[in-house]
């Protein structure tokens, strides 16, 4: 299911317990979410996800069923993806290293529609950002290396993945890329722009 900009009206920023979560002043839908970390001498411990937290703060119960990790190269960039059928929502963070990453609202339907927000993401603020079902999803990695993790509420579904085109002047994300030397799979290239591509109602 495609949530829409109604489903997210209640949620508000809220600071206490294990994390904090706020919705994105550019894409509403879209959920900051930063964890408190308690350290010491031995190292660090916190919650990346808590459900009943998470639930109680938005309003939303997502049933993740796949754990991705990808790690990447300096300037290694990916997206902007999405799938048409079997939408995924995606709670998304850096374990090491430090990307910037990106997502665009594909709604028809959405006030936000074609518009797009960006975060640093690093081990060292340990961000996560929530990105529901109906957004095109990609990251530049700025670091060295970066290892990547997502959980997705549906399941890889290679036949309804879909590629906005990460440069499409159109939607017009502003990428972090002085001084990269870019790699793109040669499928990422291939993306289509907003005006030619499958979008959410």
């Amino acid at each position: 299911m495609v949530l829409t900009s109604s489903d997210y009206s209640s949620i508000r920023c809220s600071e206490s317990g294990p994390m904090t979560i706020t919705p994105s002043p550019q894409l509403p839908d879209v959920l900051i979410v930063e964890p408190k970390v308690f350290g010491d001498a031995r190292g660090f411990f916190f919650e990346s996800f808590n459900a009943r937290v998470f639930q109680e703060r938005t309003g939303l119960a997502p049933q993740f069923v796949q754990d991705n990790h990808s790690r990447s190269s300096r300037g290694v960039l990916r997206g902007l993806h999405y799938q048409i059928r079997q939408p995924q929502g995606k709670l998304v963070r850096v374990v090491r290293g430090r990307v910037f990453d990106v997502a665009v609202d594909l709604r028809r339907s959405s006030p936000s529609f074609g518009h797009w927000a960006g975060w640093d993401l690093s081990e060292e603020n340990q961000r996560q950002i929530w990105i529901p079902p109906g957004f095109g999803h990609g990251f530049v990695v700025l670091s060295e290396s970066a290892d990547f993790l997502y959980k997705t509420t549906d399941y890889y579904a290679p036949e309804h993945e879909r590629c906005l085109l990460w440069n499409d002047a159109s939607v017009g994300v502003q990428w972090p890329t002085e001084g990269l030397a870019l790699t793109l799979s040669d499928k990422d290239r291939r993306g289509l722009p907003l005006a030619h591509c499958e979008c959410f109602d």
